[in-house]
């Protein structure tokens, strides 16, 4: 049964590497010539503005490699909108173990491709690197800059009591600048006091001004309704193996073999909200459970046998995160790897004389391990995977004793939720 497991691992894994691709979708680019080409764009759904990216003009024709250099401006329909623009960008970190005590931005000028928020007399941009976040904003036909928000740090010689967190302060210039270019009777100058660096709140206020100057304006952040979350039955088959070795006695020694059972998860799925819901974390509490027994010869005790038992019940607990590959509306392939955290439950281990009476009584405390998993989805409701868990050792807290416990599962699924 276990080759067989695996051939079909082998298999989903081959399948997996043939239809990963991520899929071309209808949408528009525009030329350095200012010409505006429908075309198919591969859509990664970018939580972090690209540098580059990839479209075709036909399902037949050849891949077009597209980045700064040649393309102004490009769209996936319905989806997220990028403008090129060369801006001054202030790129000063805000982690506490480099930020500097320059209160003023550090611009540097670059090309780069911005998220577009909001057009109107007054437009919004977003630049996002996962290191970075910056905002950038423009008035009729200025130019396009940042909004400047700066952390840094403020030293004072005479307090020798301060916490770091106290030696932070921030430069909130971009409420002075929204000021001065969004002059409108109908915003309060406590609306800029107050004003957030925050994705909300300054497309709140840019909306209030180009309604306040009756400027036609597109909100074009993208607000699609996302499942993320699925909670999944899985019952599987399980083919595990269990080995215990004394490390001072030589020849004590027990090999339960292979041990077949059926156990019962439930899984809780969060779908992160990017990259086109290709990736997820999960949590998935597992009841699972090991009986074996085996009897070895022993010159070194009366009767000449030794009896090794163990009777191992526990709730897994595996946290991981997983990767989709999508092959079509109904269909799509899935790896994942996880930390398993074990809660073993009235689990025992004995070693036994003859007559019955105990040699060795062993307390059951298994370490983590790790979990690697390759499987489909269908339909969004049904799955299978095949699951490989690394060793990992149940008598723990017993420093005479080595031991590795081995799974490999066949888990199905049916998400409900």
């Amino acid at each position: 049964m276990k080759k067989q497991i695996l051939f079909i691992a082998l298999t989903l894994l081959l399948t997996l590497r043939s239809y990963s691709q991520i899929a071309f979708e209808k949408g528009y680019v525009i030329t350095e010539n200012n010409q505006k080409t429908d075309c198919l764009i591969e859509n990664m759904d970018w939580k972090n503005n690209p540098k580059d990216f990839r479209y075709r003009l036909s399902e037949d024709s050849p891949i077009i490699n597209a980045d700064t250099k040649t393309i102004k401006e490009f769209r996936v329909t319905g989806q997220k909108k990028f403008i090129r623009s060369t801006v001054n960008i202030d790129r000063s970190s805000k982690d506490l173990q480099t930020m500097t005590t320059e209160k003023k931005p550090i611009f540097h000028l670059e090309t780069l491709f911005l998220q577009v928020l909001m057009e109107g007399n007054a437009s919004l941009y977003l630049y996002d690197d996962s290191t970075i976040r910056r905002f950038f904003y423009k008035v009729n036909n200025s130019e396009v800059k940042q909004l400047v928000y700066k952390t840094y740090l403020v030293s004072d010689d005479n307090d020798n009591t301060k916490n770091y967190t106290d030696q932070i302060a921030k430069n909130n210039y971009f409420r002075e600048q929204l000021y001065l270019d969004l002059k409108c009777d109908n915003i309060q100058q406590n609306e800029y006091e107050t004003l957030t660096y925050t994705k909300n709140a300054l497309m709140r206020i840019l909306a209030k001004y180009n309604k306040c100057t009756n400027s036609e304006f597109v909100d074009l952040e993208v607000k699609e309704k996302k499942d993320l979350f699925n909670l999944t039955v899985r019952p599987r088959y399980n083919n595990s193996s269990l080995t215990m070795e004394n490390t001072i006695f030589e020849g004590l020694d027990y090999d339960f073999g292979g041990k077949s059972s059926f156990s019962l998860g439930l899984e809780a799925e969060f779908i992160l909200p990017f990259n086109k819901n290709r990736w997820a974390i999960f949590i998935e509490p597992t009841y699972q459970y090991y009986k074996g027994e085996q009897t070895i010869a022993s010159s070194d005790v009366v009767g000449g046998t030794l009896t090794g038992k163990v009777d191992y019940k526990s709730i897994e607990l595996p946290i991981g995160i997983r990767r989709y590959f999508f092959i079509n509306e109904n269909v799509k392939l899935f790896a994942n790897g996880a930390f398993i955290v074990d809660f073993s439950n009235n689990s025992k281990a004995t070693v036994t004389r003859k007559d019955g009476s105990e040699l060795n009584k062993l307390d059951v405390k298994s370490s983590v391990n790790f979990g690697f998993g390759l499987g489909c989805k269908f339909m969004d409701k049904f799955s299978a995977e095949v699951r490989f868990q690394t060793p990992r050792r149940l008598l723990a807290d017993n420093t005479n004793w080595s031991s590795s416990y081995q799974t490999t599962s066949l888990i199905v699924g049916y998400s409900f939720f």
